[in-house]
């Protein structure tokens, strides 16, 4: 994995197909977003099946045929120079069998999301492709600050993050390098004991969720643990827990980073000895600074928390 591949940098003119593999959409809801990837000189194409509507249980942005036919369109179309969903919700492991990345693996292209996208990203990274962990099109109602977008596109450019934030009571001092793995929580939990799971084997461990019940959070936690994920890896970085209480409870989206969701994750990592980090910007919040899963970083935690890519 310390050869994973990363997509050739984007020029001005490029073409970044838009598209729906996962919940439903309105048109409304990409507009400025759209408005935004051609003011920074990319010409957005817009997936057949964006805009389709297929209830059955949840709202989906089609049948998983349609859902299908667009990822593996924009994966394997030549004129596509990069991949944006437009929002996560559920859907991706209805596609993941399926993934035809035959034409893709000798031109490969950056895909883009997060939330449930953390299923594409484990099987890219799984064929050996790094992925863009950031804001989708269609932004919440917590909104997305316009760094979120700056710092994707800076990606897009070639130009890799580092970032400095401040540290909590709940971290763990240490350093160590690793490649980065992981996204959104449940999907990560989701895939445990699959052939697409990702490999967690000397890995820094990102992970994210919203509107988890205490218990909920406390089970995916659990099924990591013993699942041995947290004695194989080097690092674990928590990024936004938004939203997340007992059942029934409302909470407000300005509370990005859970204090008792962060207290009951730190309890359960205490009897290891990795450096650990809490209330990344990352995740359904406001400021959501992409990640690259599959980078080499650096993870140093002490009075600040720096990671380098």
């Amino acid at each position: 994995m310390k050869n994973t591949i990363f997509p050739k940098s984007l020029k001005k003119g490029d073409k970044i197909a838009i598209i729906s593999p996962a919940g439903s959409v309105e048109e409304v809801q990409l507009e400025k977003t759209l408005a935004l990837i051609k003011s920074k000189g990319y010409k957005p194409v817009l997936g057949e099946n964006l805009y389709t509507k297929f209830q059955n249980g949840y709202s989906y942005a089609g049948t998983e045929e349609q859902r299908i036919k667009d990822i593996n369109w924009a994966l394997n179309d030549s004129d596509i120079s990069a991949i944006w969903a437009s929002r996560g919700g559920y859907g991706c492991q209805h596609l993941i069998q399926h993934l035809d990345i035959s034409e893709f693996k000798a031109d490969p292209k950056w895909y883009i999301g997060y939330s449930d996208n953390t299923v594409i990203q484990s099987y890219l990274l799984k064929k050996g492709f790094a992925t863009i962990h950031g804001q989708t099109i269609k932004t919440s109602s917590f909104g997305a600050t316009d760094e979120s977008y700056d710092l994707t596109f800076d990606i897009l450019k070639g130009k890799y993050p580092n970032y400095k934030i401040d540290s909590t009571e709940y971290n763990r001092v240490g350093e160590t390098p690793g490649i980065l793995v992981g996204g959104n929580l449940a999907l990560i939990y989701a895939l445990l004991g699959t052939k697409y799971s990702f490999d967690f084997q000397d890995k820094i461990l990102f992970i994210e969720d919203i509107g988890e019940n205490f218990y909920a959070l406390d089970r995916m936690i659990m099924s990591l643990e013993l699942a041995g994920v947290f004695r194989k890896i080097k690092g674990l970085i928590v990024g936004g827990m938004t939203n997340m209480g007992k059942e029934g409870e409302n909470k407000s989206y300005e509370e990005s980073f859970d204090p008792f969701a962060n207290q009951m994750i730190a309890d359960r990592v205490s009897n290891y000895d990795f450096p650990t980090a809490f209330n990344f910007p990352n995740g359904h919040i406001y400021d959501n600074r992409p990640l690259i899963i599959g980078s080499e970083i650096t993870m140093k935690v002490s009075n600040k928390v720096v990671i380098n890519f």
